[in-house]
């Protein structure tokens, strides 16, 4: 049998940086969250009633920016006869509003994407925290760590 000492040093301090990363990855998350929700709030977006969901809401949130994308999207198809952008007529008078449907969607999307990488690094974030509390529990203060006994080959 051989023994092998517990680098409790390098463990500790790379749970103190788990968790010190996990608590800037959740309010990088919510500065996030927040900020993408008030600059839509400011846009004062009201959801139509014949949307699939939420109708007379403001959009404010992932849900509700969908939701609003995808009731652009049916009102610009009902206005070209069922044609997207490019299928129209470079004359066609529909062209325009198709286009201009076309961008607010993909606006609305992003705000989906970027909530969801909010949620995603807030998420991380709780994951990186929680999993350096657990290594700084496991593993005691270096005066207190008896060396590791390990099983070697036999010869």
């Amino acid at each position: 049998m051989s023994t092998t000492g517990v680098n409790t040093k390098a463990v500790r301090l790379i749970a103190v940086l788990l968790m010190v990363a996990g608590v800037v990855l959740v309010a990088g998350g919510a500065a996030t969250w927040i900020t993408v929700r008030s600059q839509l709030v400011a846009e004062n977006i009201t959801i139509p009633d014949d949307a699939m969901a939420f109708a007379g809401n403001v959009v404010d949130g992932p849900l509700d920016a969908y939701v609003q994308a995808d009731i652009i999207n049916k009102h610009a198809l009902e206005g070209s006869g069922g044609k997207t952008y490019a299928e129209l007529d470079r004359e066609d008078p529909a062209r325009a509003s198709v286009m201009n449907g076309s961008f607010l969607r993909a606006s609305l999307f992003t705000s989906v994407i970027a909530f969801g990488v909010a949620a995603f690094a807030a998420g991380m974030g709780v994951l990186f925290a929680v999993t350096g509390y657990a290594l700084r529990a496991l593993v005691p203060a270096a005066a207190d760590v008896a060396p590791r006994q390990t099983v070697g080959a036999r010869a």
